[in-house]
């Protein structure tokens, strides 16, 4: 029986948003502009920060882990939709399946730990700035990267294990965008009662322990800021955080309502928006929220687009 169940299944078949033809490339055609905007977004906030050495301090050097892990992120989920969108059969073999599961299961953990790195360091920032840069030092913050790295590769691995050591017997229609946790827990033709469970271990491991950490890293914030006395003292307190912030909110929200509950879960459609909002729509808005809410940032752009500006009016004279 053993070596039946590794044969049942070889492939799935991703039912993906629609299958109207029109729909379909109406919809290629929104993903890949939101993707090259994406790749172009993140990228050009690494190059900024490796160019501007006013940017060399710890937070950009986790902004520049965020940026990475983003786009990494939607290169994993994306560059398949898109494949999928023009392709009549839209098929992914079983080690591509488990491998993006692992690759997005993997990044995905990565950055909510590295959030949680990041609210450590604002922390720090805010309520001891005198000796920020005694405790926020380059070993310090390696390490933390190299934390969230790992914590989150051995989570998914953990996970991924567990999914595809279900037999699947011979269902492989997987109705979602991409090899989705859920999605594919959902085709086995066993009891999944032990593996919902580990899926809930690992969210509360991975996704609310770090969101309280989060949590509490600012309510110490907030408290610090509001006895500075002067308006515009917390005024600039408040903008060193508001970026992080924002993205916090918009990366854990929804995360903690998918996995937090598996039997309780959203609807197909909503899961497969969540499954979007987290592979397009945040690795988007990620390098936007850092440009926009953050006057070092704008600074740095202001300065490049001079130099470039200098440059091309020598190159033309």
């Amino acid at each position: 029986m053993g070596a039946d169940n590794q044969t049942w299944v070889r492939e799935f078949i991703l039912l993906g948003l629609s299958r109207d033809w029109g729909t379909q490339v109406s919809l290629f055609v929104l993903f890949v502009v939101m993707y090259l905007v994406t790749v172009l977004g993140n990228f050009l906030i690494v190059l900024l920060i490796r160019l501007d050495s006013r940017l060399h301090t710890p937070m950009y050097f986790f902004l520049t882990n965020l940026s990475l892990v983003d786009v990494s992120y939607a290169t994993c989920i994306v560059p398949q939709m898109l494949v999928h969108f023009l392709a009549e059969q839209k098929v992914i073999p079983y080690v591509s399946c488990a491998a993006q599961l692992f690759f997005s299961l993997g990044l995905g953990g990565i950055e909510f730990v590295l959030l949680v790195v990041m609210a450590y360091d604002r922390y720090v920032a805010v309520c001891d700035p005198l000796r920020y840069s005694v405790i926020m030092h380059g070993g310090l913050c390696t390490r933390l990267a190299i934390t969230s790295w790992v914590s989150g590769s051995v989570n998914s691995l953990m996970l991924t294990v567990i999914t595809f050591q279900l037999p699947m017997c011979s269902n492989k229609f997987i109705d979602q965008i991409s090899c989705e946790l859920l999605a594919v827990v959902r085709l086995a033709c066993v009891d999944t009662s032990s593996s919902e469970i580990a899926i809930t271990v690992s969210a509360t491991v991975l996704l609310v322990s770090p969101f309280f950490l989060v949590l509490l890293s600012y309510i110490k914030i907030i408290t610090a800021i509001l006895k500075i006395r002067s308006t515009e003292g917390r005024k600039k307190a408040f903008h060193t955080c508001a970026s992080h912030l924002s993205v916090v909110v918009l990366c854990y929200g929804m995360a903690i309502v998918t996995y937090i509950q598996p039997r309780s879960s959203p609807s197909v459609l909503q899961e497969k928006l969540i499954s979007l909002f987290y592979a397009i729509l945040t690795p988007m808005l990620n390098p936007m929220i850092y440009s926009v809410r953050n006057k070092e940032v704008k600074g740095a752009w202001q300065k490049l687009l001079g130099q470039l500006s200098g440059l091309t009016s020598k190159l033309a004279t």
